[in-house]
C-alpha cells in the first residue's frame, strides 16, 4: 500500500510549501550574513578567511581560500547523498514525498553550500577593495572575484533543477532516469562548479602575489596538491553521468558509456596534467578514486545500499602523462594525442576493467562503434582540458606563439579559443545524440516459461526460459538479461545461451510484490524489452501485469517498461518547449564558464610558451 500510495507526479502541495519555505529562510539567512559582513557588524566571516589563509587555503586571500574550503565539503556532501539517493530510487522505486527521502538533504544543503561558497567569495572583499585585476564590477565600491560569481551561479544553477524537477514530473510524470534534463541541472551544477573554483584559484594567487611581492611563495607542493584535488574533484563531477552505467540499470545503449569516460579523462586529466604540473593526471586520479571509491563503500558498506561499480582512469592518466613527455609544451597537441590514446588505449583497458567490476561488462559488439565514440569524446574533451589549462595560466591559442604578442595575436588567440572550444561541445552532443538513438526489433515476439516457482509477495521467485521468435535475430549482443528493480533490491541476471534465440537465467528472478521485472536485449542499436512481471501501480492507473506460466508477449520498447510513469498523449511541442528551458540554463552556464576563463586569460596573461625549435634537415 505504501508503494501504491506514491505519487506519480509532482510532490504534495504541503511538501512544496514546507521545502519553498526552508530556501527562504536559508537564503535569508545567507543575505543578513552577507550584509552583516559588508556593513562591518558581522565579523565571523573575516575571522573563518583569516583561519582558512593559514589552514587549507594556505597561499591564498581569505576570499578564495574559505569558499574553496566550503565549496569542497559541499560538494562531498553532495556526492554521496545523489549515489545514496539513485540507489535508493533504483532498489525502492519513487518517492512518497521529496521531503520523505533521507538521500535528498545532503543533495540539498551540498548544492546550497557550493551556492553559499560563491556567495562568501562575493561579499568578502572589503568595501573599496578590489580583489584581483579580473574582479568583477557589482558597484562603484564593491568587486567580486570571477571564480566567485560563477561560482554562485554553478550552484544557483544546480539548486534550480528541485523546483523544475517537480514541474518537469507535474508536466510528463516520472522520467525514472538520470539523464532526465532536470536530473542533468542538479549534477552538471555540481560538477562543473569545480572549473569556477579553478579560477577562483587563479585570481587568489595572482592577487596574492600583487599584494605581497616580497612574501615567500607558499611551498610548491602545497600548491601541486591544492590543484591536483581540484582537478580529481572535476573528473568526479563529470564521471557522475556515468552512475547508471555503475550501478547495472543504463536506459540507452552500451556505447553511451565509453562516451562519457573519455569525455571526462579527456577534459579532467589533460587540464591536470598541464595545470598542475608532472604526474598531476596520476594525482588527479588517485583522489578520484579515493573520493569515488569512498562514496561506493559508504553508501553500500555502511548505508546498505546498492554497490556503485567506479571506472579505473589509471590507463588513461598514464597515457596523458606519457604524451606530455613530448608534447607538454603544446598543450592543443596534447589534447588531440591524449585524447586518441584515451579512445583507443584507455578504451581497451577499461574493456578488460568492465569483464571484471561492472554488472554489464563491455562486448564485442561494441568494439567498434564503442572505440570510435570513445575517440570522439576523448579528443573533444582533451581539447577542453587543454584551452582549460592554458586559460587558467593565462594562454589561450594565438597566431604567433611567440612571447611578444600583439593585440591582434590575443583577439585571434581568444576568437580561436572560442571556435575550438564551440567545436567540441558540437561533437561531444552529435555524439551523444548517437548515442541516444536506438530501435525496436519489429514482429519479435518472446515466450516466457517460468519453473521452480517459490515463495510469495516480495520473495517470489522462478527460473525463467526465454524463446524469440524468429530465433535467429541475436547474433552477439550486448546484453541479453532480466532486470529486477524497485522491489527493495536491484536483480541483474546476464541470461545463459542455450541455442539460437533461447535463453535462461543462470539464477532464480523475482517476481512478485513491488518488483518490476523484464527481460532485456540490446544488440547495435536495438534496445528492446518484455515485461515478465509488473506490479499493480494506484498512482497511474496501471494493472498488474502476472508473471504466467507459459506466456508468449511482444518485444517492444523497454523505455515504456522501466519508466511506465512517464505521461503518453502530450503533444511533442511541449516536451520540446520544456527542453528548450533547461537547455537554455545549460547553455548559460557553459557560456558563462567559458567566458570567465577568456577573462582570466585575457587581464591576468602570462608569457606565451616559446615555439618548439624547428627540426634542422640533415645534409
Amino acid at each position: 500500500m505504501a508503494q501504491q500510495d506514491r505519487p506519480a507526479g509532482g510532490a504534495a502541495a504541503g511538501q512544496v510549501v514546507i521545502a519553498s519555505g526552508a530556501g527562504v529562510v536559508l537564503a535569508a539567512v545567507l543575505l543578513l550574513l552577507g550584509w552583516g559582513h559588508r556593513s562591518g557588524r558581522l565579523t565571523w566571516l573575516a575571522r573563518a578567511a583569516a583561519l582558512a589563509e593559514r589552514g587549507p587555503g594556505r597561499g591564498l586571500p581569505g576570499w578564495a581560500a574559505l569558499p574553496s574550503s566550503v565549496a569542497l565539503v559541499s560538494l562531498l556532501t553532495a556526492l554521496l547523498g545523489m549515489y545514496w539517493d539513485i540507489s535508493l530510487h533504483i532498489s525502492h522505486g519513487r518517492d512518497v514525498g521529496p521531503l520523505a527521502n533521507i538521500a535528498h538533504y545532503p543533495i540539498l544543503f551540498g548544492l546550497f553550500g557550493i551556492f553559499t561558497a560563491g556567495v562568501i567569495a562575493v561579499v568578502l572583499p572589503p568595501p573599496g577593495e578590489r580583489p584581483g585585476a579580473a574582479a568583477v564590477r557589482i558597484t562603484r565600491t564593491w568587486h567580486a572575484p570571477t571564480g566567485g560569481v560563477l561560482l554562485a551561479g554553478a550552484g544557483f544553477y544546480a539548486l534550480l533543477g528541485f523546483p523544475l524537477d517537480d514541474v518537469w514530473h507535474r508536466i510528463f510524470g516520472q522520467d525514472v532516469t538520470l539523464w532526465g534534463p532536470t536530473h542533468l541541472m542538479l549534477i552538471g551544477g555540481a560538477g562543473l562548479s569545480l572549473v569556477a573554483m579553478m579560477i577562483l584559484e587563479r585570481e587568489g594567487r595572482r592577487a596574492r602575489a600583487a599584494a605581497h611581492p616580497h612574501e615567500p611563495d607558499p611551498p610548491a607542493w602545497s600548491q601541486w596538491i591544492r590543484r591536483g584535488m581540484t582537478s580529481g574533484g572535476l573528473l568526479v563531477g563529470l564521471s557522475v553521468f556515468q552512475a547508471e552505467y555503475d550501478f547495472g540499470v543504463p536506459q540507452f545503449r552500451l556505447v553511451h558509456q565509453p562516451l562519457l569516460i573519455a569525455v571526462a579523462a579527456g577534459c579532467a586529466l589533460v587540464s591536470a596534467r598541464l595545470w598542475v604540473g608532472r604526474g598531476g593526471a596520476l594525482f588527479a586520479v588517485a583522489f578520484y578514486m579515493l573520493v569515488r571509491g569512498g562514496v561506493s563503500v559508504a553508501v553500500a558498506g555502511i548505508i546498505g545500499e546498492l554497490w556503485a561499480a567506479v571506472p579505473l582512469y589509471a590507463a588513461e592518466a598514464l597515457c596523458v602523462e606519457l604524451a606530455a613527455l613530448v608534447l607538454a609544451r603544446r598543450p592543443l597537441a596534447l589534447g588531440v594525442v591524449s585524447g586518441l590514446l584515451i579512445g583507443t588505449a584507455g578504451f581497451a583497458a577499461e574493456f578488460a576493467w568492465t569483464r571484471v567490476a561492472f554488472r554489464l561488462p563491455w562486448t564485442g559488439d561494441i568494439a567498434v562503434e564503442g572505440t570510435l565514440m570513445a575517440i570522439v569524446g576523448g579528443v573533444a574533451g582533451g581539447v577542453c582540458g587543454a584551452l582549460l589549462a592554458e586559460g587558467l595560466e593565462g594562454r589561450l591559442p594565438g597566431r604567433r606563439p611567440h612571447p611578444e604578442r600583439d593585440a591582434s595575436s590575443i583577439r585571434g588567440g581568444r576568437n580561436a579559443a572560442r571556435a575550438l572550444f564551440a567545436s567540441s561541445l558540437a561533437v561531444f552532443a552529435a555524439a551523444v545524440v548517437n548515442c541516444q538513438i536506438h530501435t525496436v526489433p519489429r514482429g519479435q515476439t518472446a515466450t516466457l516459461t517460468l519453473t521452480g516457482v517459490h515463495g510469495a509477495g516480495m520473495d517470489r521467485t522462478a527460473d525463467v526460459r526465454v524463446e524469440l521468435t524468429p530465433r535467429d535475430g541475436l547474433g552477439h549482443p550486448s546484453w541479453v538479461d532480466i532486470t529486477a528493480w524497485q522491489g527493495k533490491g536491484l536483480h541483474v541476471d546476464r541470461l545463459v545461451r542455450e541455442a539460437p534465440g533461447v535463453y535462461r537465467t543462470s539464477v532464480p528472478a523475482p517476481i512478485g510484490g513491488q518488483w518490476k521485472t523484464l527481460v532485456r536485449i540490446h544488440q547495435g542499436r536495438e534496445l528492446a524489452g518484455v515485461p515478465v512481471y509488473l506490479p499493480h501501480d494506484k498512482a497511474i492507473n496501471a494493472p498488474e501485469l502476472p508473471a504466467e506460466p507459459h506466456v508468449t508477449r511482444p518485444v517492444t520498447g523497454e523505455r515504456h517498461i522501466l519508466q511506465r510513469e512517464l505521461k503518453t498523449g502530450l503533444p511533442a511541442w511541449l516536451w520540446a518547449a520544456c527542453s528548450a528551458v533547461v537547455l537554455a540554463c545549460t547553455l548559460t552556464l557553459l557560456i558563462a564558464l567559458g567566458w570567465g576563463v577568456a577573462r582570466i586569460a585575457r587581464v591576468l596573461p602570462e608569457p606565451a610558451r616559446p615555439a618548439p625549435a624547428p627540426v634542422k634537415a640533415s645534409t
